[in-house]
């Protein structure tokens, strides 16, 4: 058998054994005011925008991006809009 052919066999059954991730096993929150221009996760909350990656400047205080559960404020961010 070809080395290369097992090497990707055995790559993909890795892949399969640790399969996905779920959000249960790894908490998010929405954190307000710490998105940079044009990477906000979706609709802001003052109105000015509906959607994802839509955000005009950098840290709107409006604006939010999912972030690992208790790590908002190490960011500097909130969890409640300033709107």
């Amino acid at each position: 058998m070809n080395s290369s052919i097992l090497a990707t066999a055995f790559t993909a059954t890795l892949a399969l054994l640790a399969g996905p991730a779920h959000a249960e096993d790894h908490p998010m929150e929405k954190c307000y005011g710490i998105a940079k221009a044009g990477q906000n996760n979706c609709a802001d909350s003052a109105g000015v925008h509906s959607c994802a990656s839509k955000s005009k400047k950098d840290m709107q205080s409006y604006d939010w991006k999912y972030v690992d559960k208790g790590t908002c404020a190490k960011y500097g961010g909130s969890l409640s809009s300033a709107k």
